[in-house]
């Protein structure tokens, strides 16, 4: 990896981390401190606070989202020379042999434990918490605590009314749940009704992001407590939906529209966190659309790439950026010639870009195109041409000692738009509202084969489904969220994060104990309350 990697996600974490403690301990912000927690002097300033620490964890390539994507089939970061080693810190999420001192998972069980417990000091009636705190506290404590329950299986909670030295009580199964979903039904009582399209009002809690948040636990809630799908359960799925479309959240032509700042009916719930990472993870260093390149890292497997349509071994498109093998909208391509950021939505906003863009939407294979057309190369002055496989300098395939050019690369906040200098990701989008519904559906004995090419009909692909499986949700699903934080859930919902992929660890195909990480040693010290999950 190169040294200067991680210093916008390392300043971004010291400070979303001095707000939490690996022990949920109180500390002495802006609450009035006596014996124990008496109360927020200023719970609106608190729950800003919160929702920039959100933007912060959203905003890296580590932590969350390597836990989400990373430990999946459709991100990948092989080691090339020296860059990208780090003691093997990618490579084990990737190949399922972490451990409880990864940092990453370290992390995320402090930060999004930190967020539920200022939440919970907002919600606390000695910080006279108004009704729209209570909406958006209410909706961030149960978001993080359910993005704990989902990862670790166990959520430690403390309760604000009791003394700081108090050991906070560990919440499972169906205790997690039901707190869970009542904090989710606060937020829907007190949240604002945002319509569709209202720009900064979906940078908050609203009861359609409340909806949505609960259409995805009830989803989920048979993995956390075992058995099949309640009839019921996928019933208020399909209801919660059909309300967010009440409110006017629809589908939208523009796949990769739907990434800018703009207003659009798809997003229910944004946050102001820089792009950045997400932009120059995978391009190259003498990728020209950024001063300085990319960081040459982050990679897709061949085989995740191969769920589009078009040409497996080509994505070009054309000078005027139309696709030229068939392929569909969602995988975008690589363009043989450079557009002028002149004629780009962001173009006065363009921050440490050159004068143009030679960098596709999507996925990035085979040859990449200077401004003018000339093919670039690589540092070397070989041709830069990102390759299906992942080879060693003996043409072996292996995790390690790639060259440069190895691996298919993502642009979804992409270099194109000049992402670098806005803040705006989404974090729950009507398409996966939708997605969720046909679910639901097919989970209830139904066929949801129309909702499915609906939306394939929208993303412009060429062929629709004849009768859905429940192979084609999880496809589709993969193809409509890549690079969103779904790909894990979703894996281990469809019960396939187990299955065998390229340098998956033989010891863990097929091994349900990974479906959740490891408990950190400091915090089964901290609380003794909290039980080590079952084969770590």
């Amino acid at each position: 990896m190169k040294n200067n990697f991680k210093i916008l996600t390392l300043s971004i974490l010291s400070l979303v981390g001095v707000s939490s403690c690996t022990d949920l301990e109180i500390e002495e912000t802006d609450s009035i401190i006596s014996e124990g927690f008496q109360g927020l002097a200023d719970p609106s300033s608190t729950v800003t606070n919160l929702y920039g620490s959100l933007a912060g964890q959203y905003a890296g390539q580590d932590n969350y989202f390597a836990l989400q994507e990373v430990t999946s089939d459709e991100h990948l970061i092989p080691t090339r020379g020296g860059d990208w080693g780090d003691n093997g810190l990618w490579r084990v999420l990737h190949t399922h042999d972490w451990n409880g001192q990864h940092s990453f998972i370290v992390n995320v069980f402090q930060l999004w434990n930190g967020n539920q417990l200022q939440a919970s000091q907002v919600l606390d009636s000695r910080s006279n918490p108004s009704t729209t705190n209570i909406g958006d506290a209410s909706f961030i404590r149960a978001y993080s605590m359910w993005v704990i329950l989902d990862n670790y299986g166990q959520v430690p909670y403390r309760d604000t009314s009791l003394p700081s030295s108090s050991v906070p009580e560990v919440l499972t199964g169906q205790a997690a749940l039901d707190f869970i979903l009542a904090d989710i039904d606060t937020a829907i009582a007190n949240a604002p009704a945002t319509a569709a399209a209202s720009g900064d009002a979906n940078l908050r809690a609203s009861k359609a992001a409340a909806r949505y948040l609960k259409a995805k636990v009830l989803l989920n809630k048979h993995i956390y407590l075992g058995g099949s799908p309640e009839a019921s359960d996928m019933a208020e799925v399909i209801s919660l939906v059909d309300e967010i479309t009440a409110d006017g959240y629809a589908l939208q032509e523009g796949y990769f529209d739907l990434f800018l700042p703009d207003a659009d009916t798809e997003t229910i719930w944004a946050l102001e966190a820089n792009t950045i990472n997400k932009v120059v993870m995978g391009l190259h260093y003498n990728s020209t659309s950024i001063q300085g390149g990319g960081w040459n890292g982050f990679s897709t497997l061949a085989e995740f790439y191969d769920l589009f349509e078009g040409d497996a071994e080509s994505n070009e498109l054309d000078a005027n950026q139309n696709p030229v093998d068939g392929q569909e909208e969602r995988r975008g391509g690589v363009p043989t010639i450079g557009v002028e950021f002149a004629d780009q939505p962001y173009a006065s906003e363009l921050d440490g870009y050159v004068n143009g863009s030679n960098v596709g939407y999507g996925f990035l294979i085979n040859q990449q195109y200077d401004l003018d057309g000339t093919p670039l190369q690589d540092r070397q002055g070989a041709p830069l041409t990102f390759k299906r496989d992942f080879k060693d300098g003996a043409g072996n395939v292996n995790f390690i000692n790639n060259d440069e050019t190895t691996g298919i690369r993502i642009q979804k906040y992409a270099a194109r738009n000049g992402e670098a200098s806005i803040s705006h990701q989404i974090v729950f989008r009507y398409a996966d509202a939708h997605l969720m519904k046909a679910e639901a559906i097919f989970r209830s004995g139904g066929d949801p084969t129309a909702m499915i090419n609906e939306l394939r009909t929208i993303r412009n692909t060429q062929e629709l489904l004849g009768t859905v499986t429940e192979q084609d949700i999880l496809d589709e699903r993969g193809r409509e969220l890549y690079q969103e934080a779904w790909r894990r859930n979703d894996l281990i919902r469809f019960g396939q994060f187990g299955r065998d992929w390229l340098f998956k660890a033989e010891g863990t195909i097929n091994n349900d104990d990974y479906n959740v990480f490891p408990i950190p040693q400091a915090q089964l010290l901290a609380n003794p309350n909290l039980v080590q999950n079952p084969g770590y």
